[in-house]
């Protein structure tokens, strides 16, 4: 059986399949309390696979409680499911029919059960804090640039002090929380093994990342967004693009990469053949994410490997 949940803020739409049995709750653990209880009447945990839409983190509570309770819970793509609709005729748009769609897609295509760790989440949380940090940061620099008022320039001195205080604050606290997990302490050196992968850039990958080297080399540079896609039809050949993906990785990535082809050897022979058979830029920086993610996966592995407590 599938359920297909729409998540809100403040209610979850519920559709089930086979049967098109409806329901709706509160998005609350009273809620959820309910919904459980309400899909016992229809078969056991390890029947059925829920799944839910990505909603800016308003899904993980009731994806996480779903998961303990042993159900298989996916954690579905946004983008993917309203196409999904739309191939199938599927154009209007209510709560109750996204839920309807979220079932149906669930049971037409294989979907990866998600697994929930409380250490990587609460890391992931603080990456993506200190991120939304420093995007703060860049805009209230590039606003101090064309204030003419002194007070205003004061003012956003200020508010600029107190951000780089609690960026550094957040820095430490990620640089403590992998240091206290032996799991990841132990992957640091085989990822910073990399000339141009940081502090930040390690922080990202355990957070963001924590497939990586326990998957092949398509699928890590799949999660990424960084496999080309070929678009051919006919006579047409048109240039392969890069879609979906983890933005946020990708874009530390990218800034890795762009440190990475200047001062590691090897990917920086490789950046530099591929300029030479006429690569534009950013496509040339694209397959150096990719190969550096090659890399990676591959000592990441071999690390795993040599780990004893690696399950």
């Amino acid at each position: 059986m599938f359920v297909g949940i729409d998540v809100s803020k403040d209610a979850l739409d519920v559709h089930l399949l086979p049967g098109n049995a409806s329901w709706r709750t509160d998005n609350t653990e009273q809620g959820w309390k309910q919904l459980m209880t309400w899909l016992e009447r229809h078969g056991e945990p390890a029947q059925i696979t829920v799944a839910l839409e990505a909603s800016g983190g308003f899904e993980k509570g009731c994806a996480r409680k779903f998961a303990e309770a042993g159900y298989a819970v996916s954690i579905l793509d946004p983008v993917r499911v309203r196409r999904f609709a739309e191939a199938a005729g599927q154009f209007a748009k209510t709560d109750a029919i996204d839920a309807r769609v979220i079932a149906r897609f669930a049971q037409t295509f294989t979907t990866t059960t998600a697994v929930f760790d409380q250490a990587t989440e609460r890391l992931a949380e603080t990456v993506r804090w200190r991120r939304q940090l420093i995007e703060q940061k860049t805009a209230l620099d590039n606003q101090l640039r064309g204030l003419t008022s002194t007070s205003l320039r004061r003012a956003t001195r200020g508010l600029l002090t107190r951000l780089e205080t609690l960026i550094e604050r957040i820095s430490d606290e990620i640089a403590k929380q992998i240091q206290a997990n032996p799991a990841w302490a132990a992957l640091i050196e085989p990822i910073r093994s990399i000339k141009g992968v940081g502090p930040v850039t390690v922080a990202t990958l355990l957070a963001e990342l924590p497939e990586l080297g326990r998957l092949d080399r398509r699928k890590i540079a799949a999660l990424v967004g960084v496999c080309p896609y070929t678009r051919q039809s006919g006579k047409s050949d048109a240039k392969r693009l890069i879609r979906g993906g983890r933005l946020g990785l990708r874009n530390a990535l990218y800034m890795a990469a762009l440190t990475a082809m200047r001062y590691d050897p090897t990917l920086k022979a490789f950046y530099e053949r591929l300029r030479a058979a006429g690569k534009p830029g950013k496509v040339a920086v694209v397959a150096v994410i990719h190969k550096m993610l090659t890399i990676l996966n591959a000592r990441v592995r071999d690390a795993l490997a040599t780990t004893p407590s690696n399950p």
